[in-house]
């Protein structure tokens, strides 16, 4: 694969993939090879996690069509070599004697598994520089709603959430109010803290009420934000495709941005007022180009 034709996403837009998609077998030991060695690199590399986990779906039994999907990951790879997380010392974000306030993103798919009709869980967590948490992995159970989808990927990234509090206390960074965890499913936030909504929730697994029991004892705190601002939506689907022909003055200028809303105005402005700009969208809305500029650089908050 050296010097392959890059591409721009790791995935194709709306692709499915299933375990009996009709096309011949392929080498699954050398595709296990290449996904156990792709999984190792989502250590450094959120961009490739979703697209890295849901390969992994089909490590038992591939087909051509999985392989060559796994390929497009090393195509995507060529063209991003340069890529990473960028860990900068925000006003916000100060190591070693000065507050560090965690918070986080949770989102979901719904229903995104071909076979069994499952959705796929993803969050991430950081201290206001890059990201240093994440996750994407299908749910155990399958939901009957985007809400409920939600609130079992918001439960997840609580347990994580938690779990990272105590990290830091160990650490002398004890968090003293309660970590944000932003959500983009109204729904889902007012089950977590209206427990009235039993018609909605009677059937779900037990251990996923521990939201409930967070949230009441303010370790975390559920907020709303726009999808177009859900960073971990990178987590949970295939996104939309932009390719920015920007110099590093104004990519520097994208980046220096404070908020993710500022982010997304800059780059509109950048849209608007540069010949050099070039706009590439594969099958939808640009409304992903914050979201994946944020994580392959720096990792900011909504508010």
């Amino acid at each position: 694969m050296n010097g392959c034709k890059a591409v721009a996403t790791p995935l194709i837009t709306n692709e499915k993939f299933r375990k009996e998609d009709g096309s011949p077998k392929a080498n699954a030991s050398s595709y296990r090879s290449l996904i156990g060695s792709l999984l190792y690199l989502t250590t450094t590399r959120p961009d490739i996690m979703y697209a890295t986990s849901l390969l992994s779906r089909f490590m038992h039994s591939p087909s051509r069509i999985h392989y060559g999907a796994a390929k497009r990951i090393l195509r995507y790879l060529q063209g991003t070599i340069n890529y990473g997380i960028w860990y900068q010392p925000t006003s916000k974000t100060k190591l070693v004697g000065f507050e560090s306030k965690l918070f986080g993103y949770t989102d979901s798919d719904w229903a995104g598994s071909m076979d069994d009709m499952r959705s796929t869980s993803g969050y991430a967590f950081t201290i206001g520089s890059g990201i240093f948490s994440w996750s994407s992995k299908k749910q155990e159970t399958t939901a009957l709603s985007s809400a409920e989808a939600e609130y079992v990927a918001a439960a997840s990234s609580a347990c994580q959430a938690i779990w990272l509090r105590r990290i830091f206390e160990d650490m002398g960074e004890k968090q003293e109010n309660a970590t944000r965890i932003f959500s983009d499913n109204k729904s889902a936030i007012a089950m977590a803290k209206n427990p009235v909504c039993h018609n909605k929730t009677k059937h779900i697994k037990i251990k996923h009420h521990f939201l409930r029991e967070a949230s009441t004892n303010k370790e975390i705190e559920l907020h709303y934000c726009k999808t177009e601002l859900q960073l971990a939506d990178i987590f949970t689907n295939a996104l939309y495709a932009i390719q920015l022909a920007v110099d590093d003055t104004n990519f520097s200028r994208i980046m220096g941005a404070t908020t993710s809303k500022e982010a997304w105005d800059l780059l509109k402005e950048e849209f608007q007022g540069t010949a050099k700009m070039k706009r590439k969208i594969e099958g939808g809305t640009s409304t992903a180009a914050a979201t994946i500029i944020c994580h392959v650089t720096r990792t900011i908050s909504p508010s």
